[in-house]
């Protein structure tokens, strides 16, 4: 088999390390706990060795392939690759270059967090290839604050998150005894407004029937057209939407797991009819894969958080919207309108899967669902007046579907 990314992206752990084949030795180490890591398996004077190249995904394939390149010239050469590591390894023991602690930060704290792969992604576009050699020891505040000055003149917001993640990976390396001190520290950050954008009624109504499957004016995935509309009845985060799972809906209620949510806190929601209509007509489009909403072009895969604020960015004017908008501004529009409607905001902040404060949060466990399922209800019936719908009749154009 000759890996690709695709089939890298659907890679999952088993009960024993297994590893796949991309070719002259290369191969993708799986382990059970779900860390994978690059191996070339080669012959040197008469005996079979094993040479961890890098972490997946720190090390993505095309590097991963560069690296056995070299190794394999070393070994036609009458070079041991895998000594050559050890020794350069025991050189740089306490001194490592960003790019080797970077590989080290994911073994050792990413790999564990939910976050983890975007934080990587974020260090890896704009501080990896200015960096990748540079001693991390060696890494000044003036170094950083340049660093934020160039990715700042394209992304103000995108170069604050960055020195963020920076800045946890430099606190990391402290813990770790690379370093003795953080390069992030009283780093200026460029001024940040916080968004408020709320939908008016007028582009609720226009967004609605946009969303629409019927709709074929505007040309966007179907499934990613459900997922909008499900942001819009039920408030969720967008990536809470784009993985949702068939098994996690259970006897009228989308049970969304602690792993799949911002603050670690398992949320339920209710199944009003609006929602059910939604998810009848994405099982339709869905076929036999768990996801409930199947991306286009990663088979068994779902669509992705970063699809939906594609199709925001891309089609809002086709929405008839007056301005630009973002999947959490629904979310923001959803939950201003629960307050518009009447709904207590306690009940309101269970809906969004906000913690409740102070003494609440520790012994009001209570799970809300009927408090849930009237405020939905509430909201979808606000919703369709909204969007010119009658009301309790488009109940029984409901059909059952009996969800995996």
């Amino acid at each position: 088999m000759i890996l690709n990314h695709i089939i890298l992206q659907n890679v999952r752990p088993k009960n024993k390390r297994y590893e796949l084949k991309d070719g002259k030795g290369l191969y993708l180490r799986v382990m059970p706990s779900g860390s994978m890591s690059w191996v070339y398996v080669y012959k040197f004077e008469g005996t079979l060795r094993r040479m961890t190249l890098g972490s997946y995904p720190a090390m993505g394939l095309s590097d991963a392939r560069l690296k056995h390149s070299e190794a394999v010239n070393m070994v036609k050469n009458g070079s041991d690759p895998g000594r050559k590591k050890q020794e350069a390894k025991q050189a740089l023991k306490g001194e490592p270059t960003f790019s080797d602690f970077l590989e080290e930060y994911w073994d050792t704290y990413l790999i564990k967090r939910k976050a983890g792969d975007g934080t990587l992604r974020l260090i890896k576009k704009d501080a990896l290839p200015a960096w990748r050699l540079r001693r991390l020891d060696g890494i000044t505040r003036r170094d950083v604050v340049r660093l934020h000055d160039k990715v700042s003149k394209r992304a103000k917001v995108g170069a604050n998150r960055l020195i963020g993640a920076l800045s946890k990976m430099f606190n990391h390396a402290i813990r770790r005894g690379v370093l003795e001190h953080n390069p992030c520290l009283m780093v200026e950050r460029s001024e940040e407004k916080p968004r408020d954008r709320v939908l008016t009624d007028a582009e609720i109504q226009a967004l609605w029937l946009a969303l629409d499957l019927d709709n074929k004016k505007i040309d966007l995935f179907r499934s990613t057209k459900l997922a909008l509309r499900l942001i819009l009845l039920t408030g969720c985060r967008g990536g809470e939407v784009a993985g949702a799972m068939w098994e996690e809906i259970q006897a009228g209620v989308w049970h969304i797991p602690g792993e799949r949510t911002k603050n670690g806190d398992p949320l339920d929601i209710p199944i009003t009819p609006l929602i059910q209509d939604t998810l009848n007509q994405a099982a339709a489009l869905a076929g036999d894969g768990p996801f409930v909403f199947a991306s286009s072009h990663l088979v068994g895969g779902p669509i992705t958080r970063h699809s939906l604020s594609v199709a925001t960015h891309r089609h809002w004017k086709e929405f008839g919207c007056e301005k630009k908008f973002v999947p959490h501004d629904i979310r923001r529009t959803v939950r201003t309108k629960l307050a518009e409607i009447g709904i207590d905001d306690h009940i309101a902040e269970r809906m969004m899967g906000h913690r409740l404060q102070g003494m609440m949060k520790i012994y009001n466990k209570h799970p809300y669902l009927d408090e849930k399922r009237a405020a939905l209800l509430r909201l979808e019936s606000h919703l369709k007046k909204l969007a010119g719908l009658a009301d309790a009749s488009d109940a029984g154009k409901v059909i059952q579907v009996n969800f995996r």
